[in-house]
């Protein structure tokens, strides 16, 4: 069985090791410092031995698609030639680096966020097809704001070119590989969910839209890697009765894996905004911070609103508590359908249970979070190390809500700050590599 510090093979690109830092928000803009930014969040992980860093979800398009304030975009040519900088830093330490490509669609802020929406009043969302009823349902009680804009044939071949033109660009500035964002909500979620697609042309068949993509991608990119997440929306709500189940997500990557994507991430998640992705506590710390209640109250549309979100958040802890390695049955359901690697990710904290995981339900492990909490969380999980060793995170998702106000990415849970502000003193982050 392979242990965590094995090399593993994704497409034409051989990884020193199996841990990767799954896509995070960066929060780094395309301003001035965007790449500063990128670079400080990113090289500490390559520099204490990550086999893979995927920056997390960039825009590949120009205006609109993004999912949370401070998303970097991938259109420019020239910004994007920039980052050759941050592919560079990570391959000094002999770290790979993947770009995120990602679209929100009806996910998108000028959906949710209300100040945004008044910024961009004449900004629609791209649609798959028309919202379903329970999302117009939220846009009649004002929780939302729709004015999609349904898109033709056409426009969804121009989508997906623009999803290849942005991952070539990527690999041109040193980029090892292109992870497409699949789940999350997105829009490529969107294509592949019977909830969300309700088309009566070629992309009816959500696939159809990734393999554009990656149609794309080669005659741009020649063999560099591209990988995908696989969406499984068991967590959904009951009032949501079409859904891509566990049966459904190994059809799905089965027929990725033919097509030619180079590794798979299955993901449980929702079809709405909901805790089934970051599982765990409810974030009581960062929603009772009084300096960014203005900017909750922006974002959301004033108190009131902000109120109902806030208690939406707790009824949704209920429900998704922390379960260690949530994604990994349907993992081995799919590990064991398709002969490209399986890459896991979602409540994976321990070094013992990563390598039982590894060769039984996944190729690579990945974790988001918690490199949040400890930048350079590598150093203590590879080598030879007890199997009780284990990331700090404890699953608050403090270091998430924030995020709706452009506030970073960062740990805001005061015992894990110091526990790792000791940990430093100590030397556990250093490393020979």
């Amino acid at each position: 069985m392979p242990t965590l510090d094995d090399p593993v093979d994704v497409g034409s690109l051989t990884l020193p090791n199996r841990l990767y830092r799954a896509p995070l928000l960066e929060c780094a803009g395309n301003g001035d410092g965007a790449v500063d930014t990128l670079i400080q969040d990113l090289e500490p992980g390559a520099a204490t031995g990550a086999g893979l860093l995927c920056q997390g979800a960039t825009i590949v398009r120009g205006e609109g698609g993004c999912a949370a304030p401070g998303m970097t975009r991938v259109h420019d040519p020239e910004f994007v030639a920039e980052l050759e900088r941050l592919t560079g830093r990570i391959h000094e330490h002999g770290s790979h680096i993947f770009c995120q490509l990602e679209h929100g669609g009806l996910r998108s802020m000028e959906t949710w966020h209300a100040g945004y929406r008044a910024e961009h009043p004449a900004l629609d969302q791209l649609a798959v097809s028309r919202p379903p009823w329970q999302l117009r349902l939220l846009d009649r009680l004002g929780f939302l704001d729709f004015s999609p804009h349904v898109l033709s044939t056409r426009e969804v071949r121009e989508l997906a070119r623009d999803f290849a033109v942005a991952g070539a660009r990527a690999i041109d500035a040193g980029y090892d590989g292109v992870h497409v964002a699949g789940a999350n909500m997105g829009i490529v979620q969107q294509f592949l969910s019977p909830f969300y697609n309700r088309r009566d042309d070629e992309f009816a068949d959500g696939v159809r839209f990734l393999e554009l993509v990656h149609d794309e991608f080669r005659d741009r990119a020649g063999d560099a890697p591209l990988v995908t997440k696989v969406p499984v929306e068991t967590p959904s709500p009951p009032v949501v009765r079409r859904r891509i189940d566990g049966d459904d997500a190994v059809v799905i990557a089965e027929r990725l894996a033919e097509i030619g994507y180079d590794a798979l991430a299955p993901v449980e998640t929702s079809v709405v905004w909901d805790m089934s992705i970051v599982r765990g506590e409810y974030p009581a710390r960062a929603w009772g911070e009084s300096s960014l209640q203005p900017a909750y109250h922006e974002a959301f549309g004033g108190r009131f609103r902000t109120e109902a979100v806030k208690l939406g958040n707790r009824v949704e802890s209920l429900f998704y508590g922390f379960e260690p390695a949530w994604n990994a049955d349907v993992a081995r359901r799919i590990r064991d359908a398709v002969d490209v690697p399986v890459m896991l990710e979602g409540g994976i904290r321990e070094r013992g249970r990563i390598d039982r995981l590894l060769g039984e339900s996944c190729d690579l492990v990945g974790m988001a979070r918690p490199f949040y909490a400890e930048p350079r969380l590598p150093a203590r999980l590879l080598g030879d190390v007890p199997d009780t060793t284990g990331a700090l995170c404890e699953n608050c998702n403090n270091c998430t809500v924030p995020q709706v106000t452009d506030e970073p990415g960062r740990c805001r849970t005061p015992s894990v700050v110091r526990e790792r502000a000791r940990r430093e003193r100590d030397g556990e982050y250093e490393t020979g590599r």
